[in-house]
């Protein structure tokens, strides 16, 4: 029971990787992931697209961490309701916050609050099965917009475009293909507030749009321009270089005339969502470089029927807890990790890794470096750190008994993932999901 004990609040990429970096250091650790959701992986399992089997491939290398002896996972337990932060303190050495960034950015337009009007976030945890969210969406529209230029745009965009049939091979559970089965989509409208050099997209990400079935991306040749700023951009950035050689394509070649279309739109800034009871259009402001790769407005509108709008702007973090929260960044206030109040004093013992740390931004990959600057400053603070005073194992779980909360294992999502694949062999898939978090928690914990 010397062992340093630290907690790690989140089970997903950044949770998991910096409980990875702690049992690989030198020190004698043990770690528990404490999850709200019954099963581990977070924004691996309920943020990315179904139809992206290569990117979810990252659960194999998570699964092997989580497998690691000195590493234990407690689902279905909620921080700030199931556990407190002293509970974790009178439990743990070090705490670490690795929560995430779930909530949508606001986009700040007249009549976005309209009925038609949502959320990205909401949108890609309804395609991807995800407990707490609603399973009837509607999808009426046969014109939608799409606004952001980052691969959660193109995510949202070629899941609406996509036949039912193309997504049958997925993971989706069976309300996301009756609602996907009953879209009447022709045209999806993508619009980005600056030009081609500044798009967000990967590569990888705007190929993939390209070679769907019976779907066109098209890109007004005059939407293909560079001020001096993007020059350097595209000069300096192998990345950036990339997407402008494929969107030139685009816009370059002859027109394809497939059923179903998604228009990528630059230097097309919202300035109100238009509709008296629903949405029923965007009026957009053409901009224009100034020179360093910023934009200005023209004074110049248009108006795009369209019968549904997404913003996929970003997204920000949640307040949590007894936790101080900066609220213009949603993010926990930190220094390279330390959790610092809000008039910069360090609060001993608490962590933050990920995106709760640094904002939404990077891949998933760019976590591993996050993950390593936080628990090398953890690490560095071991000597001074206060010990817990409730040092056994059985004691945390003791208390959640206690409490009558009925949380999940490692096993039982050895037990949940068996019972998954097993529904989806059944329909000729790698896996079908498990949704109702009672179902979730029922199978997990008869595993």
């Amino acid at each position: 029971m010397t062992a340093l004990r630290v907690a790690v609040v989140g089970a997903g990429p950044a949770g998991i990787y910096a409980a990875d970096t702690l049992v690989k250091s030198d020190v004698d650790v043990s770690v528990d992931l404490i999850e709200k959701l019954p099963a581990p992986f977070g924004l691996v399992r309920y943020g990315v697209a179904p139809d992206h089997p290569r990117i979810k491939q990252i659960v194999h290398a998570l699964h092997r961490i989580l497998d690691h002896p000195s590493v234990r996972l407690f689902g279905n337990v909620h921080y700030g309701t199931d556990l407190s932060l002293a509970d974790l303190r009178e439990h743990y050495d070090a705490v670490i916050m690795a929560t995430g960034c779930e909530r949508d950015r606001d986009l700040d337009i007249p009549g976005i609050e309209l009925p038609g009007s949502h959320g990205a976030a909401e949108f890609v945890r309804w395609y991807d099965g995800h407990p707490d969210v609603d399973r009837e969406w509607v999808l009426d529209a046969t014109s939608v917009a799409v606004v952001g230029a980052g691969n959660v745009a193109l995510d949202v965009a070629r899941v609406l475009a996509k036949s039912v049939e193309d997504m049958r091979s997925t993971e989706i559970p069976d309300s996301v293909d009756v609602g996907l089965a009953d879209n009447p989509v022709t045209d999806v409208h993508v619009f980005a507030r600056r030009g081609p050099a500044q798009a967000k997209f990967s590569p990888m990400e705007l190929r993939e749009l390209d070679h769907v079935p019976g779907l066109e991306v098209v890109v007004a040749p005059e939407d293909i321009e560079y001020d001096d700023g993007s020059m350097d951009g595209i000069r300096s950035s192998k990345h950036v270089q990339m997407v402008v050689k494929i969107l030139q394509e685009w816009a370059l070649r002859d027109r394809r005339r497939d059923p179903r279309r998604v228009h990528l739109h630059f230097f097309a800034r919202p300035d109100r969502v238009l509709g008296a009871d629903r949405v029923e259009g965007l009026r957009v402001e053409r901009t224009e470089y100034v020179g360093d790769g910023s934009v200005r407005g023209t004074g110049a509108y248009s108006e795009y029927p369209v019968g549904a709008l997404y913003r996929a702007v970003g997204y920000t973090g949640s307040h949590l807890a007894e936790l101080p929260f900066d609220h213009e960044y949603g993010v926990i206030p930190h220094r390279a990790g330390r959790v610092h109040d809000i008039d910069g004093q360090e609060l001993p013992g608490l962590y933050t890794v990920g995106w709760i740390k640094r904002g939404p931004v990077g891949l998933i990959g760019h976590t591993k470096g996050c993950a390593s600057e936080t628990v090398g400053n953890l690490l560095a603070d071991v000597p001074s750190l206060r010990r817990a005073p409730r040092r056994d194992p059985d004691a945390l779980p003791a208390l959640l008994d206690r409490r009558g909360t009925e949380f999940t294992t490692w096993d039982g999502w050895l037990a949940l993932d068996k019972h998954e694949r097993g529904l989806g062999e059944a329909r000729g898939r790698e896996r079908t999901k498990v949704i109702p978090r009672d179902e979730m928690v029922r199978v997990s914990r008869a595993g």
